[in-house]
């Protein structure tokens, strides 16, 4: 079998590619739109899209900057979707076994 993303030869039961980590197989389960924790640089919406779309965070910074400079619809299309896209849920650590039998007792 080959990825359909690297076209390297993987195996035929593999769900995950070895080379560039894509998910080939399975159950895919539906994206979503949220602004990331990590990696933004102002409200996370380019990084955003980015994610969503599967493309290159810095293609979609640079058209969304020439969409502020041409026409300044750029501006208030951020504004709008930083309120109405939601931030990414916390990701709290799991807690040990030993702080479970200390809360339990």
């Amino acid at each position: 079998m080959y990825c359909n993303y690297c076209g390297k030869v993987i195996q035929d039961d593999a769900n995950i590619c070895a080379y560039c980590g894509k998910q080939v197989a399975g159950i895919v389960a539906p994206r979503r739109l949220v602004r990331p924790r990590q990696g933004r640089k102002i409200a996370g919406v380019c990084l955003a899209f980015a994610n969503y779309f599967d493309l290159d965070v810095s293609l979609i910074r640079i058209a969304w900057a020439l969409c502020v400079v041409c026409g300044g619809v750029g501006a208030l299309a951020y504004g709008a979707s930083w309120i109405v896209i939601p931030e990414e849920p916390l990701m709290l650590p799991a807690a040990s076994p030993t702080e479970n039998r200390v809360m339990n007792t």
